[in-house]
């Protein structure tokens, strides 16, 4: 079984059973909304994936707009700053 290094560094949240405006991954998922619908229509699941590999391959040059997610008013608690 691994060890987990970050022990003091991980804190965990719980949420209400549904709350998606406190959810940073909804961020995302609607950021991934919006620029699939920018792009073009994928025709089929292979090319869904394709589309949805090169969004998170742009994200990952991007780390401003991914640090923006944890910092939208209503998911700050996240940074606890």
């Amino acid at each position: 079984m691994a060890r987990c290094t970050h022990k003091g560094a991980i804190e965990l949240h719980f949420l209400p059973s549904y709350s998606p405006e406190l959810n940073p991954d909804e961020l995302v998922d609607a950021d991934l909304k919006r620029s699939l619908r920018h792009t073009h229509r994928a025709r089929s699941r292979a090319e869904f994936a394709t589309e949805t590999r090169k969004f998170f391959h742009r994200r990952h040059r991007q780390p401003h707009v991914v640090t923006g997610y944890f910092k939208a008013p209503h998911v700050r608690y996240i940074l606890d700053e």
